[in-house]
């Protein structure tokens, strides 16, 4: 077990898959230090993408703990603690470290991140996430092309081309878009921030890119 300390926050690391495939592949290609520095920076970034400057503005979190454990999830966050799977970067076929990367940031959004308290599409709780490993510039190879799903709310990259369109027609709409949904949500949301209901800006988009 790792950790380090910062003047807003601990972060732990354990790897819990360690003599594994998986977790040997940590130890080589990824490390503690890469790891913990990466926490550090990932929680500045989803701070400053959410505007999450004050500490007001953030969920009462002093540490955010990483756990490197064999399962069958890419990840999952519960209450500051991050899983991420080892039998995963065991499969991985590519740079094991940009894609630890990339999820280590997703996986932070999830974090701090609200949610509607509950009421949220769970797509678009997603999405928001995988809207900051966009911003982040980790993007698989494998990701959808902008314009490309069926739904808004579709989830995931789907989802966070969309949202990264929305952001486009205002800066900032992402970090206000969380905000509301410290509380609840309702998909009127779209209309006061941006003035079209969500279905006419994910037609929008769609039109945007049909050609």
């Amino acid at each position: 077990m790792a950790s380090l300390q910062s003047s807003a926050m601990e972060y732990t690391l354990k790897n819990v898959a360690s003599g594994t495939p998986g977790g040997i592949r940590f130890d080589n290609n990824i490390g503690f230090p890469y790891s913990l520095q990466t926490m550090m920076e990932s929680m500045d970034f989803v701070w400053r993408l959410f505007r999450q400057e004050a500490h007001d503005d953030r969920k009462s979190i002093t540490r955010v703990s990483l756990i490197l454990e064999n399962m069958n999830d890419l990840a999952h966050t519960s209450n500051g603690e991050i899983y991420l799977s080892a039998s995963y970067l065991e499969r991985f076929s590519g740079v094991a470290k940009a894609e630890f990367t990339g999820l280590l940031y997703y996986a932070m959004a999830c974090v701090w991140q609200w949610d509607g308290a509950g009421q949220a599409p769970r797509g678009l709780v997603q999405g928001i996430a995988d809207f900051v490993r966009l911003r982040s510039g980790y993007v698989p190879a494998h990701w959808a092309a902008p314009g490309q799903g069926n739904r808004w709310d579709q989830g995931y990259d789907v989802t966070a081309r969309f949202l990264d369109y929305c952001e486009s027609l205002r800066n900032g709409f992402v970090a206000e878009l969380n905000k509301k949904m410290r509380t609840g949500y309702s998909n009127g949301y779209f209309v006061e921030l941006l003035g079209k209901s969500v279905d006419q800006l994910w037609n929008d988009y769609k039109a945007k890119y049909a050609t």
